[in-house]
């Protein structure tokens, strides 16, 4: 299977996530991450949609059916490589007597990750990265007690010269710069 990122720049309306999702689920298509967020320009959403399916084709049938909706300004499905992309993942780990105690410098110059709250009994660490970097580090991590553990859905962008302001003319559009 294939791993596909669809970005869905969209007007900010009520109701647009489930009209998004439906066409994923009369697809029969899972979504492995939605990360939904604002632009640089006001009133405008950004969908991060992850998927994994065997047919291009079929992706491309399901982007062609986004655009329809009306409040969709533009759809794009990518490849991996055609992105860049993270992840931000935190952990809480027990530093409770008796626990193992973490070997901070390997965390931190090993596996890039960093403590963000040091408690009485628990620690968060955070990790950024690729949903491989991410695992390799929860499978280092489980020589501690693990509390919780929580990952983001993907946020990318294309590594193309155009954004957003290329397909929305300036004058339409409020901007936060």
């Amino acid at each position: 299977m294939t791993t596909y990122t669809i970005c869905i720049f969209t007007e900010n309306t009520i109701g647009l996530l489930n009209r998004i999702t439906i066409i994923f689920t009369r697809r029969r298509i899972n979504i492995e991450s939605l990360t939904v967020s604002e632009t640089e320009r006001k009133g405008i959403s950004r969908f991060t949609i992850v998927i994994k399916h065997e047919s291009r084709e079929d992706v491309e049938k399901l982007v062609r059916q986004i655009r329809k909706i009306v409040e969709v300004l533009a759809v794009f499905g990518y490849l991996n490589d055609e992105i860049v992309y993270n992840e931000i993942a935190l952990f809480k780990i027990s530093t409770s007597l008796g626990s193992k105690s973490l070997d901070v410098e390997t965390i931190n110059k090993q596996y890039k990750a960093w403590v963000v709250y040091w408690g009485l009994d628990y620690v968060v660490i955070e990790k950024t990265g690729n949903d491989t970097e991410i695992f390799e580090f929860f499978a280092y991590l489980k020589q501690y007690e693990i509390l919780e553990f929580v990952r983001s859905g993907r946020v990318a962008v294309g590594k193309t010269e155009k954004g957003l302001v290329e397909y929305l003319p300036e004058a339409e559009w409020e901007s936060y710069l």
